[in-house]
């Protein structure tokens, strides 16, 4: 084809895929009736916008299998109803100006839409629901989002590096390696990626384990999902951290786990109170190096208790080191799975794989939309993952793994964590000192040794009958996403609950992800918003006085 007629067909070409018609010869609606309400239902919705132009006739009544004097009737009534308009030499288009019956249902489509998902299947309605990390976009603001939670630092991230080699791996796979990447991979994950993960938590995180031990996931979501239904039968019990992270609790009741919360102090989660509640616990989940949300590190005091328990109960360990790279203060801190391997060794035992499952994530050190994370197994259950990720997905994302392998093995990963690892104790330092001068005399902000986050505790001068949810709300109402703790705490009863009314609440303050000049404007933002909150709650008390 000559190069201007590609250039006029281009031009020409539907900028929106045509929506998909099924067309039935035995309805009692003719043909082109039923090709004209599924174009103008797809115009009405939204899906062909204004604008965007329809195929030909011939085009259309290729694709539907009609003649083309049935798209042409089709046309003709949308034209005639004012939904599309035909441009001589250039095709059929969609109008700007719909009419006013197409704007009334495009109007009562979310109220509608809402009807239909109230009734879900049974299994789905049981899902918790929980917080997010996608936070939506705050309304009655402009400008900038302070304060996100587990978000890494996206305007560092050394993006043309990482566009570099993937063009390389790209170029790579016009010759054989294009049949190892582009077909179907390995389930437990691309073997140098497994290789470089192997190598990089035993030297730097004191993981002991072989690459064969390795299964790269779709993130850490998917490594907990994986570990949740793979040890636990429905209805046994799994030992939470409370509070505690939604996403393992998630993992755990989506796999049919009876959740048993166990408080976390200073020391991190208690096993002995976790015996007292459910000593025949199948599973413990926990974040021993940062535990997320309140940033403590359990003592080895309840590490070793933590792995006794699980010799003694024939239960698993899931380990989740979401943030363990980013240590302020000293080494970062060597892991449970490596203490347990240490102590199996010294034992004599090390032949029975251990108790431990350790979770990695590359969505802090690098980037969330990358979806690649990786589970450490015990020998004994390599077998049980393998089919477990077959039956899940397969495999992860093979072009991504390679890439992934050549940043780790050429040293890029190493210095990029050592890059951020500075930058967070920075922009650390930049939150504590914004919030001395904006937050001190609303919240109690605390340094932290290591993580991406720091808890604002509230304090007296709020008035009790404020919330860490009504503070979070009116945050996000000035643009700052300031996520409330209670949110990640279990449901409470009873006696607990009347404890926990007398408990201050708190805010996590996300940095990693906020340059200076965000963490600032934040801080001045939720000091308004505290200040706007707490004269309502003053004048309400004194009104209703």
């Amino acid at each position: 084809m000559p190069s201007s007629a590609r250039a006029i067909r281009s031009r020409r070409a539907p900028r929106h895929p045509t929506p998909f018609v099924a067309l039935d010869p035995a309805h009692r609606d003719p043909l082109h009736r039923q090709l004209y309400d599924a174009l103008r239902g797809a115009i009405v919705s939204g899906r062909l916008p204004a604008g965007s132009r329809l195929p030909s006739t011939r085009e259309l009544a290729a694709e539907a299998g009609v003649s083309r004097v049935t798209v042409a009737v089709a046309f003709d009534q949308l034209r005639a109803e004012g939904y599309v308009e035909a441009r001589t030499g250039s095709g059929t288009f969609v109008c700007n100006g719909l009419p006013d019956d197409a704007i009334h249902a495009r109007r009562r489509a979310p109220g509608a839409s809402a009807r239909r998902v109230t009734t879900l299947p049974a299994r789905r309605a049981e899902l918790p629901s929980a917080p997010t990390f996608s936070a939506p976009e705050p309304t009655g603001a402009t400008g900038t989002i302070a304060f996100r939670v587990g978000v890494p630092a996206l305007d560092l991230f050394p993006v043309t590096l990482w566009s570099k080699l993937v063009a390389r791996r790209w170029r790579a796979m016009m010759g054989e390696e294009s049949e190892r990447l582009l077909g179907y991979g390995y389930p437990l994950g691309y073997p140098p990626l497994r290789r470089a993960i192997a190598d990089y938590v035993t030297l730097s995180r004191g993981v002991r384990c072989e690459a064969s031990q390795v299964v790269v996931t779709s993130g850490a979501q998917q490594a907990i999902d994986l570990a949740a239904r793979v040890l636990l039968r429905p209805g046994e019990p799994a030992w939470l951290e409370d509070p505690g992270y939604f996403g393992a609790r998630e993992a755990l009741e989506a796999a049919g786990a009876s959740i048993v919360p166990v408080p976390v102090d200073a020391q991190g989660l208690d096993p002995a109170e976790g015996e007292a509640r459910s000593p025949r616990a199948r599973l413990a989940y926990v974040s021993p190096s940062h535990q997320f949300p309140l940033g403590v590190t359990m003592s080895m005091r309840r590490r070793l208790a933590l792995l006794d328990w699980a010799a003694r109960a024939s239960a698993w360990i899931i380990e989740d080191d979401y943030d363990g790279e980013f240590r302020y203060v000293g080494r970062p801190l060597a892991s449970l799975q490596g203490l347990d391997a240490e102590r199996r060794a010294a034992a004599g035992t090390a032949d029975d794989g251990g108790r431990v499952l350790y979770v990695g994530t590359f969505s802090k050190t690098l980037f969330p939309s990358l979806r690649l994370g990786y589970l450490i197994v015990p020998p004994t259950l390599v077998d049980a993952f393998t089919a477990a990720k077959t039956a899940t997905d397969r495999h992860s994302a093979s072009v991504d793994q390679a890439v992934l392998a050549e940043f780790i093995d050429d040293g890029h990963f190493a210095r990029h964590v050592r890059r951020m690892r500075l930058v967070y104790s920075a922009r650390q330092a930049t939150v504590l000192s914004a919030a001395e001068t904006h937050l001190s005399r609303w919240l109690d902000v605390r340094p932290s040794s290591a993580g991406m986050h720091l808890v604002a505790w509230m304090r007296d001068t709020i008035p009790a009958g404020v919330t860490d949810q009504a503070l979070s709300r009116a945050a996000l109402a000035t643009g700052v996403v300031a996520m409330p703790l209670s949110s990640h705490a279990a449901p409470k009863r009873g006696a607990e609950l009347r404890r926990s009314r007398r408990a201050r609440g708190a805010l996590l303050l996300g940095y990693a992800g906020c340059s200076d000049a965000m963490l600032r404007e934040g801080a001045q933002r939720l000091e308004r918003a505290i200040v706007s909150l707490v004269r309502k709650e003053r004048n309400q008390r004194s009104g209703d006085a």
